[in-house]
């Protein structure tokens, strides 16, 4: 692809633009979104950090492999279109990505501006693209040719299957994504908050895959409502598995049965997908009382904790560990503690305690010190004898991880799987001819960029099993 001349000089000493956020007293009582979006001013400060590098690390970093070079060069001449028109070369979800990727993991690591400055903010200059992009997607939404091809399954409408049915539909594949749930989006819309990722992009992203002929069924639970083999017999000639990790882990302590303990799956779920927030107006209740504990450090923990104090509690976020090791994104953290949430380090639960009509009432806790690392690399918790101690509480949540929910794999005896999870070659087919699988189902609790990059992988080795060739991705306008 011929190299555009710039129309400016990057400025990488300019300081890093600071994305504007809502209130923190105004987001504590709302579901707004609470990060703002960046100015076109700011946009175009911060696009012009860029070294425009001759070999850009942070493309290679992008598990996806988006042009940021190329689209981060477009925002700084103006040509936000041209910008977004770049990203769906690889996206189709850059208002998804552009709120919810963990970018200081992977391209603004990897950024060289980093060497001596602070990273371009590439996230959220992926927000503003795909925002100022979404009235034209709407004029589009017509435009798409209907695809012709061999039918192809995905199983689980969540990033992973999402991405995959992008680039297959793009390659003229019939395709097909069947959910469990009620709602699409998978983890995107059962596992974030509203706050975070508003349910309208996700929904209009979401619809640009239908405009583009991808069909959904939802309610639809492979391994139940219909088996792999027959999904088969019904003419599908390739299935994708991205189930997800939908079983929570147990806290393994007395009381966990309780009146108002939750996993946070459970809890997340009952507000982000069925708008418990919203009770009585929407039918799913959610209790939450006065005080409110998490015990967890990841980013569901945040999440958990965030929407309970927006639900008037008094929350505090119970981890085994110090604040150094805990798992969740920086400016989730940051957010939760803005908004008024309190961090208990190296503390962790025993036991739940009740009143006599089985609410939970209390939380016995212990003391913890740090030990030798773990294989994960973090220092163990370690409890230290005596330190027990009670906390009143009226709601517990337990965001301590989750693994793969089993259906699919119970019915499905001939896929192999290792812990529950789905066992897949180098390019993500099973031990079953024509099926393969990715994202958390295959990985355990990640994040949403690497599901999609096994998405991605998924689609590209299904091309070469139907057609024989290696997959070619057409450029999406």
């Amino acid at each position: 692809m011929a190299v555009q001349p710039l129309s400016y000089k990057p400025n990488p000493k300019a300081p890093r633009q600071i994305l504007p956020v809502l209130n923190a007293e105004v987001r504590a009582v709302t579901s707004q979104e609470v990060a703002l979006g960046f100015t076109p001013e700011q946009v175009r400060v911060e696009a012009q950090r860029c070294l425009q590098c001759a070999k850009p690390t942070c493309i290679d970093a992008c598990p996806i492999h988006i042009d940021i070079k190329r689209f981060i060069a477009r925002l700084a001449e103006g040509e936000y279109q041209a910008a977004h028109d770049v990203i769906s070369e690889q996206s189709p979800f850059p208002g998804v990505c552009g709120r919810v990727c963990q970018h200081e993991l992977f391209c603004e690591d990897a950024c060289i501006v980093a060497k001596k400055w602070e990273p371009v903010a590439i996230g959220s200059l992926e927000r503003f693209a795909a925002d100022h992009a979404r009235l034209r997607m709407q004029e589009l939404a017509h435009s798409y040719p209907k695809p012709t091809g061999k039918k192809v399954a995905l199983v689980g409408s969540g990033p992973a299957s999402l991405i995959a049915a992008y680039d297959l539909v793009r390659n003229n594949y019939r395709v097909t994504i069947f959910e469990a749930l009620h709602k699409l989006g998978g983890v995107l819309a059962y596992g974030i908050p509203n706050f975070r990722l508003p349910r309208e992009i996700l929904h209009e992203e979401i619809a640009r895959l239908q405009n583009m002929g991808v069909e959904f069924e939802a309610d639809f639970i492979v391994g139940k409502t219909a088996t792999l083999d027959e999904l088969f017999e019904e003419g599908f000639e390739a299935v994708f598995i991205g189930t997800g990790a939908g079983l929570p882990y147990m806290m393994g302590i007395p009381g966990e049965n309780l009146v108002g303990v939750y996993t946070a799956n459970e809890f997340l779920t009952r507000i982000n997908l069925m708008e418990a927030f919203k009770f009585p107006d929407a039918p799913t209740p959610v209790r939450v009382g006065a005080h409110t504990i998490i015990v967890g450090g990841g980013n569901s923990a945040m999440d958990a904790a965030r929407w309970a104090k927006r639900m008037g509690s008094d929350v505090t976020v119970l981890y085994r560990r110090g604040r150094a090791e805990l798992k969740a994104r920086l400016e989730e953290i940051e957010h939760a503690e803005e908004e008024g949430v309190r961090f208990e380090f190296l503390a962790a639960p025993v036991a739940l305690f009740g009143d006599e009509n089985g609410y939970v009432k209390e939380v016995e806790c212990i003391r913890m010190e740090l030990g030798e690392p773990d294989e994960s690399g973090r220092r163990s918790p370690v409890p230290i004898v005596g330190s027990e101690h009670r906390i009143p509480v009226d709601t517990v949540v337990a965001a301590i991880g989750q693994a793969p929910n089993p259906t699919l794999q119970k019915a499905t005896p001939t896929l192999i799987t290792k812990r529950g999870k789905i066992v897949v070659d180098t390019k993500g087919e099973t031990s079953m001819p024509h099926v393969f699988a990715g994202g958390d189902v295959v990985r355990g609790g990640s994040t949403v960029i690497l599901a999609m990059k096994d998405g991605r992988l998924a689609a590209q080795a299904i091309h070469e099993a139907l057609s024989g060739v290696a997959a070619e991705v057409e450029v999406a306008q």
